[in-house]
């Protein structure tokens, strides 16, 4: 049973929070800030959390929307670094993750945004839907169709120049 305190067990709470933010803005500084300013707002108005309309990591995810499109708005446009795991070859995990971002780029904000629920945030179709006040069905159409132009677009980069691994942990 869920405690009344949705922020009762902060550790995992914090991750989802923050793989959400590094899928966004990146690895970093700025999805420390997001993470920081979603917990610090969660705290704030924790006496307005209603068990009742779902679990406390998708509340927290809301709260974190707003952060992260804030830092979003805030930014001065450029380049940002990949960040490449370790592995056998990390010129091929390079170029995939390069690739994957740049097809990520290509894709409207409102696609990224489902993505990075989805994948960053590991939140499920409901959950998604909860949160952006949609049928479930819709959000599950919806990312479908986002990955079918993030694969598109990742065929299409891949034609154009030399083959290359997929990134690692990422299916696309």
């Amino acid at each position: 049973m869920f405690s009344k305190d949705p922020l009762a067990h902060p550790e995992p709470l914090i991750r989802r929070v923050y793989a959400y933010a590094a899928y966004r803005l990146g690895d970093g500084p700025d999805a420390e800030d997001a993470t920081s300013d979603a917990f610090e707002r969660a705290l704030r108005y924790r006496d307005s959390y209603d068990r009742r309309k779902g679990e406390p990591a998708a509340w927290l995810i809301g709260i974190a929307r707003r952060s992260v499109d804030q830092i979003l708005a805030d930014r001065v446009p450029f380049a940002e670094p990949v960040d490449v795991a370790e592995g056998a070859d990390l010129e091929e995990q390079a170029v995939a993750r390069l690739e994957l971002a740049d097809a990520l780029a290509s894709l409207s904000d409102y696609d990224r945004e489902l993505v990075a629920l989805r994948y960053g945030a590991d939140l499920s179709a409901r959950q998604i839907a909860e949160l952006l006040e949609a049928r479930t069905n819709t959000i599950e159409v919806a990312l479908h169709r986002a990955l079918e132009r993030l694969r598109r677009e990742i065929t299409r980069d891949r034609s154009d120049g030399p083959p290359a691994a997929a990134a690692d942990g990422v299916r696309v």
